[in-house]
């Protein structure tokens, strides 16, 4: 029997006032029902932010450390649930076993960071000019944040959001993405058995058009954090600053990873082809161009080639490599854009053909060769296994090519010249620089985001950014 799941309002599991709910399919197998969940509508979603202001000053008044004991509690949740997330994840998103567990451990990961950062919050003490003045600064939360959020990584991205925003006494209102909202379900299940207040925290499931729309316009909300694509991103950034709220927004990529003469070749196809094919290209961050030294060029893309084939592609559950696409949706998408790389004239490699491997949403990853920049495959972000490679003729040209687009979040650079990797660092136009690298992987404990329209370039997310994005701060001058 399917399991039927319910929204999270005021501490209480509920069914959406609208009646109706949408099914969830295993994208690898799509007989297989995940789960059954609500399909809210406007007024669940005002509910679930009245709740949260409800909430907010006890939140708030709560101190830091009581508020970091909740989170390791969560995070000790997940820790002790970890196999059952990692199986749910790969059912309803489709990564790879492997991938779905890295994903699960660094939610853990996160919650433990947060618990520790949440006796910290505090403020900053200054010398005054004058005497008999203490000078110094409090941190306050912001109030209620309303979190919008992917399905590509659809337990880390709420845990990056969720976790700082508790941690510095904000409540929540959040919408996890339809697509994969299971594994989302059972991280806010921790939470609560975390002993989270009533209203603290808020899970509400349905459509961006309704439930993110009131998220991102409701009075009581005073901060907006997004992760998704540029589209949506560009509504939601619109909505919330209509209503002076403050707004993050995270979305998407089309990140390049320059390949130099000096580059150990080998080393540079594994660090290009992990980065595209992993999570099955579904990453804001995955490297969708290798810019490539002609002097290195040919033996580069008989490497890509070969690492490309050798991809074990099937259900994450059965031990593959690399998972379907996350719905039928996404695979005609990349489809449709092998197509388009084939009739700009580009030469497919390998791949690119849908998989007869079960009932799912399954592709080969593809390579693409003899790549112009100006290609709709090398400008736009085609969110599946197709690596564009574009051959350049020295550092600067490849420089403008990684440039030349209108993202702006992760790059790379494969080389054993140190003055490239230096420059590298101060030429490229992201908000991520690697050097030696995949553009893809991020530590938990520094700043991300990105740059262009691949962010609102406003607040960063994780490390001590998330914190900066949840608070306030106030300025005391105390004479005595």
């Amino acid at each position: 029997m399917t399991e039927t799941n319910y929204n999270y309002v005021d501490g209480e599991w509920v069914a959406a006032g609208t009646g109706e709910t949408f099914a969830v399919h295993n994208p690898a197998d799509r007989s297989d029902v995940v789960g059954e969940f609500q399909k809210a509508g406007t007024a669940d979603a005002e509910a679930a932010v009245e709740a949260a202001d409800e909430a907010s000053q006890m939140w708030a008044d709560t101190p830091g450390p009581e508020r970091g004991r909740i989170l390791r509690a969560a995070g000790q949740n997940l820790a002790d649930r970890k196999g059952e997330l990692t199986e749910t994840l790969v059912r309803e998103e489709g990564k790879a076993r492997p991938e779905a567990a890295g994903e699960v451990q660094r939610a853990i990961d996160i919650f433990g960071y947060y618990a520790a950062k949440a006796s910290d919050v505090g403020g900053t003490v200054k010398a005054s000019s004058s005497d008999n003045t203490r000078l110094y600064t409090v941190n306050e939360p912001v109030g209620v944040a309303g979190l919008i959020t992917p399905w590509n990584y659809p337990i880390a991205i709420p845990a990056w959001k969720i976790a700082p925003a508790l941690a510095t006494g904000n409540t929540i209102v959040f919408k996890p993405a339809s697509q994969a909202p299971g594994v989302s379900r059972k991280l806010v299940e921790c939470l609560d058995e975390a002993g989270l207040p009533d209203g603290v925290l808020n899970y509400v499931t349905g459509p961006g058009s309704e439930v993110g729309e009131t998220f991102s316009t409701h009075e009581a909300v005073d901060a907006v954090s997004f992760t998704g694509s540029s589209a949506v991103g560009d509504t939601v950034g619109r909505q919330a600053n209509e209503t002076g709220k403050r707004v993050q927004l995270e979305m998407g990529g089309k990140n390049p990873t320059i390949v130099m003469p000096s580059a150990d070749v080998d080393e540079a196809v594994d660090i290009v082809v992990s980065g595209a094919f992993g999570v099955t290209g579904q990453a804001c961050t995955a490297t969708s161009r290798a810019i490539v030294h002609e002097d290195v060029y040919d033996e580069f893309v008989e490497g890509a080639v070969a690492a490309a084939e050798a991809v074990e592609v099937g259900p994450g559950l059965d031990g593959a490599e690399m998972g379907p696409q996350v719905s039928e949706s996404e695979l005609d998408s990349t489809l449709e854009y092998v197509d388009i790389g084939v009739n700009e004239g580009a030469t497919l490699e390998t791949g690119g053909d849908e998989i007869d491997a079960g009932d799912g949403f399954f592709v080969e990853p593809a390579v693409f060769s003899h790549v112009d920049p100006t290609m709709r495959i090398a400008q736009e972000e085609i969110f599946g296994p197709v690596l564009a490679v574009i051959p350049v003729s020295g550092y600067e040209e490849a420089v403008e090519v990684a440039n030349g687009v209108r993202y702006g979040l992760s790059a790379s650079i494969v080389t054993q010249d140190l003055s490239e990797a230096n420059r590298f660092v101060e030429d490229s136009e992201s908000g991520v620089v690697k050097v030696n690298e995949k553009t893809t992987g991020l530590e938990l404990h520094v700043p991300f985001g990105g740059m262009k329209d691949s962010s609102s370039e406003t607040y960063r997310e994780q490390g001590d950014a998330g914190i900066d994005f949840y608070t306030i701060s106030k300025t005391v001058y105390m004479n005595y």
